[in-house]
């Protein structure tokens, strides 16, 4: 293929149960006009074997092993991100599975407007045996009563990225090459739980975002997930302080009261994380001096969420979310 529409890539590490219907579910997608990055860091369970013997599949332009583990899931996207040749990249995780449809659907809608720097769809938990769960991921409401909506990046990320990361997962969504290539220095690349949702507001910055109301992408839960892991560390509350910060120090316009209902949300977090009270406190004091933020916050958010059931228009996470 002398110039694919997609690069999908594929970074895996230790999901060798997976990665044939994974693949599978790449290689069945309607469009057709992608090329398959397949990356492993490191694998110790027999991933590479497999890997090999979609070698010489006429989509896969890279199989590339690394011969020590990089530590961070972040690395290996930029990897794959600086190797691709397509307009848009599909970061198809190793252990999550697609819709026959992604594709076509994502790379018709992207091209609908003009500046689209992402495109994500809905997406259905599952969990390791491939058992779909009933629990609504995407909270879509009314929305759901269209096919898609477009949204400017600047707006989408001050309205919805900043109270969480509303894309929920890499898998589901299709992104702008060129703009995610401008990242190959960012912050991101040295987080191991909250990267993913820095680079969404970093590409949401740069171009439009268009959320497309089917579930065409299946998440898969499991005990190995990093963002499990991170709830017991409490390295995953720390990562959600920095990309707050970073995310305030780019959005002028958030309100003070926006911004304080928002750190409220951070003391609420940590007050219920289990962890040890020596970690507690030294999360309290992170937000303090990265945020500015005090128990007064908490309070705050506390008295919103009572408040809100009197006012209709009041301050909300969800009534801040772009329709």
């Amino acid at each position: 293929m002398e110039q694919p529409i997609v690069s999908v890539i594929v970074p895996n590490y230790n999901y060798a149960r997976y990665l044939p219907l994974r693949i599978e579910s790449i290689l069945k997608q309607t469009f057709t006009e992608f090329e398959l990055i397949l990356l492993d860091d490191a694998s110790t369970d027999g991933s590479v074997p497999i890997l090999e013997t979609y070698r010489n599949n006429p989509h896969v332009s890279h199989l590339i092993v690394n011969s020590e583990n990089t530590g961070s899931p972040f690395k290996q996207w930029m990897k794959g991100i600086l190797l691709a040749r397509g307009k848009y990249v599909w970061m198809a995780e190793a252990d999550d599975l697609a819709e026959p449809l992604f594709l076509e659907t994502c790379v018709r809608l992207a091209e609908a407007y003009a500046d689209t720097a992402i495109c994500y769809t809905g997406s259905v938990l599952m969990d390791e045996k491939g058992e779909t769960e009933k629990r609504d991921i995407n909270h879509w409401g009314k929305r759901a009563r269209k096919e898609h909506a477009y949204f400017d990046g600047p707006s989408f990320a001050a309205h919805n990225l900043y109270w969480k990361n509303y894309t929920v997962n890499a898998s589901g969504i299709l992104f702008r090459r060129e703009y995610a290539a401008e990242l190959s220095q960012s912050e991101f690349l040295d987080m191991r739980y909250c990267g993913d949702w820095l680079f969404w507001f970093q590409m949401a910055m740069q171009g439009g975002v268009v959320e497309v109301y089917r579930n065409l992408n299946y998440f898969r839960q499991h005990t190995q997930k990093v963002t499990l892991k991170s709830h017991h560390a409490g390295k995953g509350i720390e990562e959600d302080i920095l990309v707050l910060q970073y995310m305030e120090s780019r959005l002028p316009g958030l309100s003070t009261y926006k911004k304080r209902l928002r750190h409220g949300l951070v003391y609420q977090k940590i007050n219920r994380a289990h962890l040890k009270r020596e970690d507690k406190l030294a999360l309290y004091e992170l937000a303090r001096r990265m945020l500015r933020s005090t128990t007064a916050d908490y309070r705050l958010e506390r008295l919103n969420q009572f408040l809100r059931l009197l006012s209709p228009t009041l301050l909300t996470r969800k009534r801040d979310r772009l329709k």
